[in-house]
């Protein structure tokens, strides 16, 4: 009934590999930021504001001829942006058991990548972790990017320098996400978990055990107001995940060089 969970920073890895998937992906990156663009765009101008971004050029017409007719003019000038209803904040928990070496783990990265760029256009709240685990004595939560740590060449490197680890221990990463979103005013709270497989270690995790303790961590995070969802790329059968998330919350994908692309429209439908 215990596990012993360590938090740390990721490690940093070369800028290049940014520049690179940028290169490489950069018309369909575009395209995406577009579409996020227009979902930001949903936004209500209030006008007459004491306050705002920009001046209300009638409400200042009608305060200068106040001002000149001898009256009191009125200080509501201003207009301002409010964003419509989206209050949304959203952790993406990856999978960096060892079975991602190699293919999975460099299309993990370019797809965080210009997922990342995406959410920088419509302004979510968002947090990247990644998790490996060697029995319960030993899981591991990577942070790659916090809630209220920006998006710059400190969580690019981070992104980066992903790599594959050791077994795919699933409860406890997921408990200590519903603990870090406790404390995060949003109305709406996602936990996005990108694996290529089952729960998994080399203990009694490997078998039915690791699939019920998951399935509890994902009841308590409901149970937290956190909505689990689950990106896979798990060629085996899938009865796991229904079990675990409920039939409509996870999405397989069946072609891997897809995967940059796919994740940004999957949070775009999950959110719109």
């Amino acid at each position: 009934r215990w596990a012993l969970l360590r938090e740390s920073d990721a490690e940093d890895g070369p800028l290049e590999f940014v520049d690179q998937t940028m290169d490489r992906f950069g018309g369909m990156a575009q395209q995406i930021k577009r579409y996020f663009e227009c979902i930001r765009q949903d936004q209500v101008l209030l006008r007459r504001q004491k306050e705002g971004d920009e001046v209300d050029l009638d409400a200042a017409v009608e305060a200068l001829s106040d001002l000149k007719a001898g009256q009191d003019p009125s200080e509501r000038v201003f207009v301002r942006l409010r964003r419509g209803q989206r209050d949304i904040a959203t952790a993406f928990l990856i999978d960096l058991s060892g079975s991602t070496k190699g293919w999975i783990n460099e299309t993990e990265r370019m797809a965080l990548l210009i997922l990342s760029e995406a959410m920088e256009r419509i302004e979510d709240r968002f947090a990247i972790y990644g998790f490996s685990g060697q029995t319960r004595k030993r899981c591991e939560l990577y942070r790659i990017k916090g809630f209220d740590e920006p998006y710059g060449d400190r969580v690019k490197k981070k992104i980066a320098g992903i790599r594959a680890r050791e077994y795919t221990r699933m409860g406890p990463p997921i408990r200590r996400l519903t603990h870090i979103m406790a404390g995060v005013d949003a109305r709406s709270k996602l936990l996005v978990t990108l694996s290529d497989g089952k729960p998994d270690d080399y203990d009694a995790y490997n078998g039915d055990y690791g699939i019920e303790d998951t399935r509890q961590a994902l009841l308590e995070a409901k149970e937290q107001g956190v909505h689990p969802f689950c990106i896979t790329i798990d060629q085996a059968e899938h009865e796991y995940l229904a079990h675990m998330y409920g039939h409509a919350s996870y999405v397989f994908i069946d072609d891997l060089a897809k995967l940059p692309i796919k994740v940004p429209e999957i949070y775009r439908k999950l959110t719109t």
